[in-house]
């Protein structure tokens, strides 16, 4: 009877012990997954921001139609990127699909604020001056959200590859978060907004 028992609680204690391993994965991906959704509202803030930005400038920027078609193309590569990125956070072909759509959209916003510069009137235009300080604001939260979601990433990569949760973590479906990271040493220059 005593050995009996001795198994019995010895199966209890290793079925808790992988029942905390599991929780704490669960908090982890929950963490990581929340961060990317605070990325997911600064991204969509910006991206509501840009349509504005394009038809302020529309006017001012008559024989310029190509940038502007740029970035509304950016614009909408970008948001299809977001949404993949959104249905499957921390899934490596998602993040890098929306990180290269994120450095086009960049490269166009870059190239519209270099051409507004030429522009006097476009520079004055209070509407345009306060379209770029609200997306000079999202772009350091963007800056924030993208180093919260490393850092809780992190903290779940190293959860899931340590031990012992690394003997379970595959087996419970835990795949590694990918980080956002930046690949082509351009996009890691800030956008400049000089009005």
């Amino acid at each position: 009877m005593i050995p009996v028992l001795v198994l019995v609680g010895i199966v209890v204690l290793v079925g808790l012990w992988a029942a905390g391993v599991y929780n704490k994965l669960v908090a982890l991906r929950n963490r990581y997954q929340n961060a990317f959704a605070q990325i997911d509202v600064q991204l969509k803030r910006r991206y509501d921001l840009i349509p504005n930005l394009v038809e302020t400038a529309k006017g001012y920027l008559k024989h310029e139609r190509e940038t502007l078609e740029a970035v509304i193309t950016a614009r909408n590569q970008a948001v299809s990127g977001l949404q993949n990125a959104a249905a499957h956070p921390g899934q490596p072909q998602a993040m890098q699909q929306l990180a290269g759509a994120e450095a086009g959209l960049s490269g166009a916003l870059g190239r519209l604020f270099a051409l507004a510069e030429s522009y006097p009137d476009l520079k004055a235009n209070r509407t345009m001056e306060s379209l770029m300080e609200e997306l000079t604001s999202t772009e350091n939260k963007i800056s924030f959200s993208r180093q919260g979601y490393n850092d809780a990433a992190t903290a779940y990569n190293i959860g899931r590859e340590s031990f012992p949760a690394n003997l379970f973590a595959g087996s419970f479906g835990f795949g590694p978060a990918q980080l956002w990271e930046i690949d082509a040493p351009e996009q890691r220059e800030a956008i400049q907004v000089s009005f």
